[in-house]
């Protein structure tokens, strides 16, 4: 999909402070863990109000990962899973937003996490565009997918006795996006 900057494109920046960057994981084939990285920017360059055409980068900050035990935390922040002493951002770049209906697309991009950048497809919810009680103009998003944390190299296994995965392949991602448009 081609963008050319023009007169009428609007500058959109994600808000760290209303944004939900998380993923659920299976544990021990009966459970799901949850977590979530706590700091992100992103930039979302848009001609049209229905997001249609948008250009759309997203950095995480690898080493704000949470998922409410800090044990857990620091294993996920090492080298068997997301190694942040040497790979501290994971970036999404979109490559194109297709509206399916009335609120519902459907996001492909480049996935990079430690150095291995993966297409990736993603389902998005758009809620609309609405201007908040200090006149900020705000879109929002619920963007869900799956990918396989293999293919990005996150590859500790612990087979259980039962059979089966400490840590599932497949990685839930669920985002709920704020963007506030930028002042030209």
């Amino acid at each position: 999909m081609e963008k050319t900057q023009t007169s009428t494109q609007i500058k959109w920046a994600l808000d760290p402070n209303h944004s939900y960057i998380g993923f659920r994981a299976k544990h021990i084939v009966v459970a799901a863990i949850r977590g979530q990285f706590i700091r992100s920017s992103g930039e979302v360059l848009s001609i049209n109000q229905d997001f249609s055409n948008a250009d759309i980068t997203v950095l995480i900050d690898a080493t704000s990962i949470t998922t409410a035990l800090s044990v857990r935390d620091e294993q996920l922040k090492g080298p068997d899973f997301f190694d942040v002493e040497k790979f501290k951002e994971i970036k999404f770049k979109g490559d194109s937003l297709e509206k399916l209906n009335e609120g519902k697309y459907v996001l492909i991009g480049d996935l990079t996490i430690k150095a291995t950048t993966k297409k990736v497809k993603l389902d998005v919810e758009f809620g609309g565009i609405v201007k908040d009680p200090f006149g900020n103009i705000k879109a929002g998003f619920a963007i869900t997918g799956i990918i396989n944390r293999k293919d990005f190299g996150l590859n500790k296994d612990t087979i259980l006795e039962a059979g089966g995965l400490m840590v599932g392949e497949q990685i839930s991602i669920q985002c709920e996006v704020e963007l506030i448009q930028q002042k030209s």
